[in-house]
């Protein structure tokens, strides 16, 4: 992170104008940072994700239903389940990483497979959880409380089905080569790797802030204005 902001910032303050600065940067080979074509595909979708996400925290924060129980959602044992499963997924992706970073390539196929089979069951059971709200009495049209879960969840699973897209074509790249040859997916399994753990950040602000942002937080901040 340090050499990130030290090059941000380092070419903040460069003079391209001078002769000396012109000189250096003739031989530049034109790279900033090594980042692989994977990983800037990760950031960009970073980029675009957070904005969405970020406009679902807004509206849900303005338009809390005077009243509501924010603590409904958390109350369910489904949504423990699933964010358990999720944690899990994000683990062996680590592992993964891991693995490849200590020449350790033995277990890639069958983590890889678990990977897959885990983020198939959090969306299983995310549908599942759906059912049990609707079932109760919660639709998208209950209050904004409600609608803003099933969007940031519905929008949630399609960045999961997206990121299991290309899990899909980089383990079946995997599965056709030869254990020395893994090394050649290891890019497109790192970035894979932090977009899981991206989409765990996320799932876990956004049930932090509908736990937290209740009347009686409402009521705290009216006094200290007042």
């Amino acid at each position: 992170m340090n050499s990130i902001l030290k090059k941000i910032f380092g070419t903040l303050t460069e003079k391209p104008w001078e002769a000396n600065q012109a000189a250096i940067d003739s031989k530049h080979t034109g790279q900033t940072f090594n980042i692989s074509n994977q990983m800037s595909v990760v950031i960009i979708i970073f980029g675009i994700s957070s904005v969405l996400f970020s406009l679902i925290f807004t509206g849900y924060l303005y338009s809390l239903p005077p009243g509501q129980d924010t603590t409904f959602i958390l109350k369910t044992n489904m949504l423990w389940i699933n964010t358990l499963v999720l944690i899990l997924v994000t683990y062996f992706f680590d592992k993964i990483r891991r693995d490849f970073n200590n020449n350790l390539t033995s277990n890639i196929k069958k983590n890889l497979i678990i990977v897959g089979a885990l983020s198939y069951l959090f969306l299983i059971l995310q549908l599942i959880l759906w059912y049990q709200l609707m079932i109760d009495g919660n639709y998208v049209s209950t209050n904004t409380y409600f609608s803003s879960f099933y969007f940031f969840t519905a929008l949630h699973g399609i960045h999961l089905l997206g990121g299991l897209f290309f899990w899909g074509k980089v383990t079946s790249k995997i599965f056709k080569l030869e254990e020395r040859d893994y090394k050649k997916e290891e890019r497109s399994i790192t970035a894979l790797s932090v977009y899981w753990l991206f989409l765990f950040i996320v799932w876990f602000v956004f049930f932090t802030i509908m736990f937290v942002y209740n009347d009686a937080v409402l009521d705290w901040c009216r006094s200290l204005i007042s």
